[in-house]
């Protein structure tokens, strides 16, 4: 079968590589398609030594089980999420499931950009959703980011009435402006969410897609803290999530959170960002950070999508075949696009040559 194999950061390669052999409790998923996560460009910006597993914002198809499995069935259309933790340590047990050494070891075979992948018995059980029929696999690709977002936001309290700041507005940062919206509504609750951004044609799509306010970024410091201090009785937003990495967009946060709020980095930054200790120390600020999602995210993020309380439409910027995976990482690193997705066709020639397709006991 053909993967995406990472050699360094200037060779990322597409190869033939071994189809996965099955263990007990296993899945053999044919890929329908993945997106490109921004956490892939940092892994490949950042020249970390190889191999390094890129892709896992998929969904697939199951062709093969390795028994015993419960609740799937070959031919079945699934989303599957690559990380699980153990939810028994110490880590876990405080809720924080992503510092779970489980978490950080456990990923599917080999990829999420390949032919073919084995999900592992604890991703089976636990990070593996079956797709609804009316849930296309572009659609199903969201699942994993937009379940990181949802856990940035139920880490990031809200009461009715209450405001948020999204800084930085590219596809997770529109995922994190409707997840803000789709949750307070179940709970019952009225948020006001405002995005900022460099881009033209992201204030518009966040204004689309449910924002009360979308900022130009490129708006002096001064100015943009007037605006938001008008639409919020000349307080400051409640909460400010900052998707985008460095100095700025944390400063455009710090300026903008409210006496007492609270500042969540969810974006991966590398270097130092400025921090006032003593304005953080007077002003009351809670600093917190979210990486990555849970398994109980993950039913939450597919009935959003389901239910279109979250919508995804009009992020897929490009569609690419596996050949040109350098070519998307380019556009996702120059900006030229909002998210890159890679459907993932398999011809005759790369189906599974193994003569046991389906339910086994073998």
């Amino acid at each position: 079968m053909k993967a995406v194999i990472y050699h360094a950061h200037d060779d990322i390669r597409l190869e033939d590589v071994p189809l996965p052999t099955l263990q007990a409790g296993e899945l053999l998923i044919r890929v329908d398609g993945c997106g490109l996560c921004g956490s892939d460009i940092l892994k490949i910006v950042q020249q970390v030594p190889p191999p390094v597993r890129l892709g896992h914002e998929l969904t697939g198809t199951i062709v093969e089980l390795r028994q015993p499995v419960k609740g799937f069935t070959a031919g079945q259309r699934v989303v599957v999420a690559h990380h699980v933790p153990c939810g028994s340590c110490h880590y876990c047990r405080h809720n924080n499931y992503s510092m779970c050494t489980s978490f950080k070891a456990s990923n599917v075979d080999p990829c999420g950009f390949a032919e073919y992948l084995r999900v592992p018995v604890a991703n089976v059980q636990q990070t593996t959703l079956a797709l609804p029929e009316s849930m296309s696999a572009e659609l199903g690709s969201f699942v994993e980011p937009l379940a990181c977002c949802v856990r940035a936001v139920r880490r990031t309290p809200l009461l009715d009435g209450d405001s948020a700041m999204v800084v930085g507005l590219g596809s997770v940062g529109l995922l994190m402006v409707q997840a803000l919206k789709g949750l307070a509504t179940r709970a019952g609750r009225e948020v006001n969410v405002y995005g900022i951004d460099l881009l033209p044609e992201r204030l518009r799509l966040a204004r689309e897609l449910g924002a009360d306010l979308a900022i130009d970024a490129s708006t002096d410091q001064q100015i943009v803290r007037q605006i938001i201090a008008e639409q919020t009785a000349g307080r400051g937003v409640d909460a400010a999530i900052i998707t985008a990495p460095g100095a700025r967009p944390f400063l455009t946060a710090l300026a903008s959170v409210r006496k007492g709020g609270i500042l969540n980095v969810f974006a991966a930054h590398s270097g130092s960002v400025p921090l006032d200790l003593e304005l953080l120390y007077k002003q009351e600020l809670t600093l917190n950070s979210t990486y990555s999602s849970s398994p109980a995210d993950l039913p939450l993020a597919l009935d959003l999508l389901a239910s279109r309380q979250v919508r995804v439409d009009s992020l897929i910027s490009h569609r690419l075949p596996l050949a040109r995976f350098a070519e998307g990482v380019a556009l996702m690193r120059e900006r030229a696009a909002l998210k890159v997705y890679f459907p993932i066709t398999n011809t005759e020639s790369t189906q599974p040559h193994r003569e046991m397709i389906g339910d086994s006991n073998g």
